[in-house]
């Protein structure tokens, strides 16, 4: 499948995720390639009359956001998040997912947390059966001493650990930290992960995203798939 396929499908995720958007909401926008069409359509939903505002993940969907039109609420305000919406690198059948490919993981966070619904599309290539492997982990760490804390996290997951680089120089996130990427064949526990690598001094935050997904959508050759996490 080629990536203008793929493409496709991540649109026509998009466009079914847009679908749970309703007037009057504070809606919470991820970042990254599906989210693209995600603004896009809401764009239009707002040019059609539609009232919301939106929480942006990123400096990047702040301005795609803006330049669709989207009333945004000030990123230091508190906020109440009807919906958050956003995609993800990696998700598994029980709806866990690894985020961060793109290096917003921490404020895709704070934001999905906050939502009283966190709705997650992707397209077909994204499922997997255990995260890890094709993936790497990305965590979020304070530059202060980050080889110790590479080092810890090493320790703890018997993997190897790398420091991620842009144009040759350490990539560094808006909220001005440093990403290592955690190369692990099997997440078989990404719950009891997630715990305890937020334990590990230096580490700000995980791409691991455990119990948070309520409803998923899945752009496949054959339609999108909407799905919704069992109720616990």
């Amino acid at each position: 499948m080629t990536s203008v396929d793929l493409d496709q499908l991540k649109k026509a995720a998009a466009l079914k995720a847009s679908e749970f958007v309703r007037s009057g909401m504070v809606v919470g926008l991820g970042t990254g390639s599906t989210a693209k069409h995600l603004l896009v359509a809401i764009g239009e939903q707002v040019r059609a009359g539609m009232k919301l505002r939106g929480v942006p993940t990123s400096q990047e969907t702040a301005a795609l956001a803006k330049q669709a039109g989207i009333p945004l609420i000030d990123a230091e305000n508190r906020w109440e998040i009807d919906v958050a919406i956003d995609g993800a690198d990696q998700v598994d059948p029980h709806f866990n997912l690894i985020k961060g490919g793109g290096g917003a993981l921490l404020k895709e966070k704070i934001v999905a947390a906050s939502a009283k619904q966190f709705i997650v599309m992707v397209d077909h290539t994204k499922q997997v059966q255990v995260l890890g492997g094709s993936f790497p982990l990305p965590i979020e760490v304070i530059p202060f001493g980050w080889g110790s804390t590479a080092r810890e996290i090493e320790a703890l997951t018997k993997s190897r650990v790398v420091l991620r680089e842009r144009n040759g120089a350490p990539f560094r996130t808006e909220a001005g930290n440093l990403i290592v990427d955690v190369h692990i064949d099997r997440i078989s526990q990404p719950g009891d992960l997630e715990t305890a690598l937020n334990l590990i001094p230096g580490v700000v935050e995980t791409g691991l995203f455990v119990g948070r997904t309520n409803v998923l959508i899945v752009g496949t050759p054959q339609g999108v798939h909407t799905l919704h996490a069992p109720k616990t």
